[in-house]
């Protein structure tokens, strides 16, 4: 029988031959028979890499049901290519051989993950057994400080293999419910829904987003508000510029009240002395005119002399008491003032000292602000 030929979309002519080329290349072996017919040798080909890209082992009567729904076997693995049983009853190799072409390359694909899986296997039983050759070595030799060193080192690398293969286990369980969740969902919109998504899931799921979206909403917008009055309340505290400029108004208060009162004592202090000196001099106005209309009298004869002596002596004397007293209280305005300028020169060298320190804390206050609004940008 005359090999059949088809020309591929490149244009390169295509026979049958090396459609079973290909399934021989990826261990079909039935390929090469003689006493199977060239529709029975691919739909079997076919089946058998359906197997194999879903790392099952088929029975008879398995092999004959997907013989029998070749077609959605392919789409439910995620083949990109149509194919009917028909078309490979009918030899149609345009149909047929971009199968089998996607089918090896997946076939190829998991035997080389498979085989890269193998190796990693052997290369970990290899280096297990070098351990164990070294372990005896070390008994047998004496363990140093380097092989001490390293036997955790070896512990550590048996836990990273053991690790590794629980994720290459769980990777593989995943994908296999991920596939049949794919599989199932195929199916159902395959046979129930043809393609479509019913209305009723979509307003359920659209419902359930919107009260979500609301609820969420509710809480950002509570959220705003609480942040808003802890703004408000930190707004309600004065800032360390607005203490300092409250104590410096607060200073100069304090200084023009002082000032006033100072004012104020020495107003009350030149009426008390005016009013002092006014009596005095009343005092001495009558004295004076006393003595002027009784010196005529007195003068003419000697008891009026001796008497008017005996007053003249009495007022000297009041005077000089007088006198002492002022003195006495000249002195002692005298010891307060002196206690005063005293006291005002510590005051000074206190101001002069508060002056300076508020100076420097000030500056302290400003260094601190700036930091705060470096760290807050």
């Amino acid at each position: 029988m005359a090999e059949s030929y088809f020309l591929s979309e490149s244009g390169s002519p295509i026979s049958l031959g090396r459609i079973y080329d290909l399934l021989v290349s990826v261990g079909y072996a039935d390929a090469v028979k003689t006493d199977i017919s060239a529709s029975e040798k691919l739909r079997s080909g076919i089946v058998w890499c359906i197997a194999a890209v879903n790392d099952e082992t088929l029975t008879h009567l398995e092999e004959i049901e997907i013989e029998n729904r070749i077609g959605e076997a392919l789409r439910l693995i995620g083949c990109p290519h149509p194919l009917e049983a028909s078309q490979i009853e009918t030899l149609d190799f345009k149909a047929i051989f971009p199968v089998v072409q996607w089918l090896v390359n997946r076939v190829r694909t998991l035997q080389d993950d498979d085989r890269d899986h193998e190796n990693q296997k052997e290369l970990g039983l290899d280096i297990m057994n070098k351990i164990k050759l070294l372990r005896e070595r070390i008994d047998k030799e004496g363990a140093t400080i380097a092989v001490q060193k390293l036997i955790p080192l070896l512990g550590s690398l048996k836990n990273l293999e053991l690790q590794e293969s629980e994720f290459q286990s769980n990777c593989n369980v995943k994908r296999s419910e991920l596939q049949a969740d794919i599989i199932e969902l195929e199916g159902r919109i395959a046979s129930d829904w043809d393609g479509k998504i019913p209305s009723d899931c979509l307003s359920h799921s659209l419902v359930e987003s919107l009260e979500e979206l609301h609820s969420a909403k509710k809480e950002l917008a509570a959220r705003c508000r609480a942040i808003i009055a802890v703004k408000r309340q930190l707004d309600d505290v004065p800032s360390q510029s607005e203490l300092i400029q409250y104590e410096r108004r607060f200073s100069e208060l304090y200084v023009h009240i002082q000032k006033k009162h100072r004012q104020t004592r020495q107003y009350y202090g030149t009426y008390n002395a005016l009013l002092e000196i006014k009596e005095l001099m009343l005092k001495e106005t009558s004295l004076l005119n006393s003595i002027s209309a009784q010196f005529q009298e007195a003068i003419t004869n000697a008891a009026g002399r001796m008497k008017l002596i005996d007053s003249m002596e009495g007022i000297v004397k009041s005077s000089q008491q007088k006198q002492e007293k002022v003195q006495l209280g000249f002195q002692e305005e005298q010891k307060v003032c002196d206690a005063l300028k005293q006291r005002n020169a510590a005051a000074s060298a206190e101001q002069r000292r508060c002056y300076t320190l508020l100076k420097a804390f000030q500056e302290e206050c400003s260094k601190n602000e700036k930091l705060r609004c470096q760290s807050c940008t």
